[in-house]
């Protein structure tokens, strides 16, 4: 590869930025505007930051790709140990690593399953090899797995037999047979194409050109009827999901950026609006809502931010219950504006903020990161004994509490005594976390109280997946129908429920699951199966 000619370096003042992005809104469309002016921002940025010398390179690389790891022993390896190398040549076996294993047949729950008689010996008969006892079956079978390739759709051209009198010209079709069924399409095509597009963040053109591959084509533009054909009884069971997760005792929330054509359209061409009342945001808020023992995940796309989405999902919370728990960052815009909660914030966001200076600051973020790894080994402790919300509570108390004591008053002490730069990267992550220090420790306190919202986190990778391939939404009906199948999917997911085999029941028994959607929820739906089925 030919050795790139450094460029020729440009520099703008903020004054000079702000001319050229005026001069360019007008030629441009107004989404290709605000991706220059996003890309441009970034530039001056990152040549600011640079010229100031405020980041290293190690930092900037987190900032911009994210960390591959946040683990304690990835951010402070421990020093290898002189004595290795001799035990390696002694021949001692290494340790294998768990989760790193082939995949064994149990591992293919949906595989379809072949039983293969023995050709030559049944049960019953006597040993071929000893002649003295009979042969009995073992429950388990050996088993053998083969996989093989295919097109995601498969098309079938049923060649059906035309016959014309040679008289009086009549033409005699054949039957089609059952298997053709009654359209081109079967439902299960548009269950599998939103699972693909809303679950795995497939694009529409690539699922067109894959297919194209296989002499099956399916265009992009039939694919979106199909989709949204089959969105409407899916839709009734996100409303009715909606009613559920209000009603939820713990509540993760957060919220990512997201494009909606329309909608941009829509806020660039209205009217300035007053002083202090700009709204040019788009989101996608993911709420997962604990129900009992379910996890209800519901994702909303629009210009409201995660704390007005909740507003709106708590309106429908049933009056007289208890005040739920509200997981969610430090954000202010995330706080509920109309309903009271227990809040609680994020301490991994706490932490976060001492990684990115853990170059300049090594010690006194290593103190911050291993006693929050302390907290983390003691909460490990109580998932794996499955103990109560209580037994939870008066574990951490037992055993947090002294940490977070600790760290708190070592956290006071560098201002107190002038150790830290209040404006530094070490004095700003101090002040984050004392300044939310309730909210923090809220697992102190209260039963049930999570550490962190990475259960939100997790589940907003849906929504960032779809916009990092299929770049946006067309319309804000297009969010809607993406926003209730990722919810479906992502339910199905957390309850360990297979999401193609759900929505296909939901779209065989649309006229069962309209009578009643909440029977028809992931966890309950193979009851009202059963009872359609044998009615």
């Amino acid at each position: 590869m030919a050795k790139a000619q450094r460029p020729e370096i440009t520099t703008l003042t903020a004054a000079q930025l702000e001319a050229l992005l005026a001069q360019v809104r007008p030629l441009v469309p107004a989404a290709t505007y605000q991706l220059i002016a996003a890309l441009l921002q970034t530039l001056q940025w990152i040549m600011a930051a640079f010229e100031q010398k405020t980041i290293s390179i190690a930092r900037l690389k987190r900032m911009l790709f994210g960390h591959s790891t946040e683990t304690t022993a990835k951010i402070f390896p421990p020093p290898p140990q002189p004595d290795s190398a001799s035990e390696k040549a002694a021949g001692e076996p290494k340790a294998k690593r768990k989760g790193h294993g082939r995949n064994g047949a149990r591992d293919y729950p949906g595989a379809r399953k072949v039983k293969v008689p023995h050709a030559t010996l049944k049960v019953g008969q006597l040993c071929p090899q000893c002649l003295r006892a009979k042969l009995y079956l073992l429950k388990t079978p050996a088993r053998l797995v083969r996989i093989v390739a295919q097109p995601l759709f498969q098309a079938t051209v049923y060649e059906l037999e035309r016959l014309r009198c040679a008289l009086c010209g009549a033409l005699f079709t054949a039957p089609a047979p059952p298997q053709a069924g009654t359209g081109k399409y079967d439902p299960s095509v548009g269950t599998m194409l939103a699972i693909m597009r809303y679950g795995a963040g497939q694009p529409m053109y690539r699922m067109d050109k894959w297919q194209t591959h296989f002499g099956v084509p399916l265009p992009a533009s039939t694919q979106w009827e199909l989709i949204e054909g089959a969105s409407t009884t899916p839709a009734r069971v996100y409303d009715a999901l909606i009613g559920i997760g209000a009603q939820g005792r713990l509540l993760h929330h957060d919220d990512t950026p997201m494009r909606v054509q329309s909608l941009r359209r829509q806020l660039t061409q209205a009217p300035p609006p007053p002083e202090g009342q700009n709204r040019t945001g788009i989101f996608t808020t993911s709420i997962v809502s604990q129900v009992g023992s379910h996890s209800v995940a519901l994702f909303f796309t629009g210009d409201k931010h995660a704390g007005e989405n909740l507003d709106q999902l708590l309106q429908r919370r049933a009056a007289g219950l208890d005040k739920p728990l509200q997981m969610c960052d430090g954000l202010s815009r995330n706080r509920s504006k109309e309903f009271e909660t227990i809040f609680c914030n994020c301490i991994l966001h706490g932490r976060r903020m001492f990684v990115d200076v853990v170059d300049d600051f090594p010690q006194e973020c290593r103190l911050v990161v291993e006693s929050l790894r302390d907290v983390y080994r003691v909460d490990a402790q109580a998932k794996e004994q499955k103990l109560s919300d209580a037994a939870r509570l008066a574990l951490h108390q037992e055993q947090s509490r002294p940490v977070m004591d600790k760290l708190r008053a070592w956290m006071n002490e560098q201002f107190e005594q002038r150790k830290v730069e209040p404006n530094s990267g070490l004095g700003q992550a101090l002040t984050y976390m004392l300044k939310r220090w309730g909210p923090l420790t809220r697992f102190l306190e209260v039963p049930g109280a999570p550490l962190d919202n990475n259960i939100c986190e997790q589940a907003l990778k849906m929504a960032i997946l779809h916009r990092k391939n299929s770049m946006s939404y067309k319309t804000l009906n297009g969010a809607r129908v993406g926003d209730a199948f990722m919810s479906l999917i992502h339910t199905c997911q957390l309850n360990r429920v297979n999401p193609f085999e759900y929505l296909t029941a939901l779209q065989k028994h649309s006229q069962d699951v309209a009578k009643d959607p909440t029977r028809w929820l992931p966890w309950n739906y193979t009851q009202a199966l059963a009872s359609a089925d044998t009615g």
